[in-house]
């Protein structure tokens, strides 16, 4: 195996908890450079790991092949630019860009270099998520009626020192939680015929929007996408109605909590959900009447990067195109245009 050669630009919460950790149990990558303007922490886990000062030193050199664009959102378009450029592989934390114009743009300039471009859509491999297109890949709820997904917080205060906090391009709860939540739907279903949604800010003195409630208009169905930072009860995560059945599935995914508990990913046990938070589903199946808990298949966030690795090396399709990571920054813009009209905007 001929390791990928691979950077971050950043060691915040994403690269710490997420993207490091994923990097170290693959054969098929060696962290070889972790971008610290002021520290070296990333060297007390990853001693082999060289420690570079400005984005440029990083771009710059030679035998980096695949930078991870794992900034603050507003830069994304800025040094995905750069890296591709520089002639790297790249991969763009969500959201992609601010803009389905910069999109567009990175997906050209990653045509033209010849390079491979995804976008870190790791809650595809959530294992709630998988259950739930199982459920409507194998229509066990019927022709879908209603579909409904929830991303939901606590937190009733506005968090210092992040630029999560702060007004600018590409800020707020829509490109944070939002683009894992629309990218969910789009996989099931592809684009919707129109959008309509609220977007404001629900937490006293909050600069950003910390809520949305977005309806998805499909030829026959609505899907339904709903996040605040100001639900102390949990509600259900998934709840998908049919002409046979319901699917109502509480809780979240286990591997963001274990990761940050500095379990190795990939482990005996991995992504598995205790029986408690499995899924129910009451339906009819061939004639018979089913009601039970259905378990939740493991999660697996590593099979992004061996996606990845067989993407560059292999010539192997992309499982996160740059063009369905387009489409949700397309679905964004028009929730915050339909929030300011007050009207469906047509896709």
């Amino acid at each position: 195996m001929n390791p990928i050669k691979t950077a971050l630009l950043s060691y915040g919460m994403s690269g710490e908890i997420f993207h490091a950790p994923l990097l170290a149990v693959n054969p098929g990558f060696e962290l070889s450079m972790v971008l610290q303007r002021n520290s070296d922490k990333a060297k007390q886990r990853y001693p082999h790991t060289k420690i570079a000062r400005t984005v440029d030193e990083v771009i710059s050199d030679s035998d980096i092949e695949l930078v991870v664009i794992n900034t603050p959102n507003d830069s994304h378009y800025q040094f995905a630019t750069k890296a591709l450029e520089s002639g790297k592989h790249v991969i763009v934390e969500k959201p992609f860009t601010v803009t389905t114009k910069e999109a567009d743009t990175l997906i050209a300039l990653a045509k033209k270099t010849n390079r491979q471009l995804t976008v870190f859509q790791n809650r595809r491999w959530d294992g709630d998520f998988m259950t739930v297109k199982k459920v409507v890949d194998n229509k066990w709820v019927g022709k879908i009626a209603e579909f409904e997904l929830h991303y939901d917080r606590y937190r009733n205060y506005i968090e210092a020192n992040t630029w999560k906090e702060e007004q600018g391009p590409g800020s707020g709860i829509l490109y944070n939680l939002g683009s894992h939540m629309l990218d969910q739907v789009l996989v099931l279903f592809g684009m919707p015929l129109d959008v309509d949604a609220r977007v404001g800010t629900q937490r006293p003195n909050g600069k950003v929007e910390d809520y949305y409630d977005i309806r998805l208009r499909y030829e026959d169905f609505h899907a339904i996408v709903k996040s605040s930072y100001l639900v102390r009860e949990a509600t259900p995560r998934y709840i998908l109605h049919g002409t046979e059945g319901s699917f109502i599935k509480y809780g979240i995914d286990p591997q963001e909590q274990a990761l940050k508990e500095g379990k190795i990913p990939g482990s005996a046990g991995w992504g598995t959900e205790g029986k408690e938070l499995w899924g129910k589903l009451n339906t009819n199946v061939g004639g018979l009447h089913f009601e039970g808990s259905i378990e939740t298949i493991a999660g697996d966030y590593t099979q992004f990067y061996k996606n990845v690795y067989e993407a560059i090396r292999e010539s192997k399709p992309l499982a996160v195109r740059p063009e369905e990571s387009k489409n949700v920054i397309r679905l964004i813009e028009a929730c915050y245009e339909s929030s300011t009209s007050r009207k469906a905007i047509k896709i």
